[in-house]
């Protein structure tokens, strides 16, 4: 091994012990600090309408996306959860599901902490990671607020859902659309007033809502049907959900 190649892995194995050392805070306060964006399709703005209304929580969208790029067992790119909405005065319970993925913002606050540059954002939003640079430090899965990344226990690098840039390279749909059974997912170009998602924004225009909207990392995963009580409180785990109030106040999440 030659002198260059072990001085960066050295600097890569400070890098990954230094991780936990870093405040979510301090992640999060480099948000709008963000370099420039990478070569993409010029001109194009990709986002995903999920539709919660046709979601049955069948998890195909986990399971394809989890073949189609071979997260490691245990890992997902995408995963639905399901939640138990209790009313603490009737005790009536519902099932509520919630497909979660990487919300691909404008002001991404996982790309500026990057060290080495290898988590970045194209021309058309998407953000995804060079496997190749990254150095596992796990700064950027700290600073993401919708715990949509994690660290690849095989490759030891940075992994989330990337919108299968490479099926869409190829004029293919992301594998988690392609799957699902109840069409509850549409992925394309923002920019393109006469697209599907654009049609679906503007027909659906009082009922779009965002996961942690106070962030104002203006993330561009949208979702019909979701009630208030799940848009900012929400943990990112599955559990039971007591509504506090007949008028919805949010309760606790177990």
């Amino acid at each position: 091994m030659n002198k260059s190649r072990r001085a960066f892995l050295g600097q890569a194995a400070a890098l990954t012990a230094g991780a936990v050392l870093v405040p979510l805070a301090e992640a999060e306060a480099a948000i709008n600090q963000q370099p420039p964006r990478r070569a993409g399709h010029e001109g194009r703005r990709y986002g995903m309408v999920i539709d919660l209304r046709r979601c049955i929580g069948c998890q195909a969208c986990t399971v394809s996306c989890s073949l189609e790029n071979q997260a490691p067992i245990g890992q997902f790119r995408t995963v639905v959860h399901q939640y138990e909405v209790a009313d603490t005065d009737s005790g009536e319970v519902a099932s509520f599901m919630l497909p979660r993925l990487c919300n691909h913002c404008d002001e991404p606050p996982c790309v500026p902490v990057c060290p080495v540059q290898a988590t970045f954002q194209r021309t058309d939003g998407i953000v995804a990671v060079d496997s190749d640079r990254c150095v596992g430090c796990a700064y950027c899965v700290q600073a993401c607020p919708y715990d949509a990344r994690f660290i690849n226990k095989q490759t030891k690098t940075a992994d989330k859902c990337n919108f299968c840039v490479h099926r869409l390279e190829v004029g293919l749909l992301p594998a988690c659309v392609e799957s699902c059974v109840g069409g509850a997912r549409v992925i394309g170009d923002l920019n393109d007033p006469d697209s599907e998602i654009s049609l679906l924004l503007r027909e659906n225009h009082d009922d779009i809502k965002v996961l942690k909207p106070e962030l104002d990392t203006r993330p561009h995963v949208f979702y019909i049907g979701m009630t208030d009580a799940f848009v900012s409180r929400i943990k990112g785990q599955q559990g039971l959900w007591f509504e506090g109030s007949p008028s919805g106040t949010p309760g606790d999440m177990l």
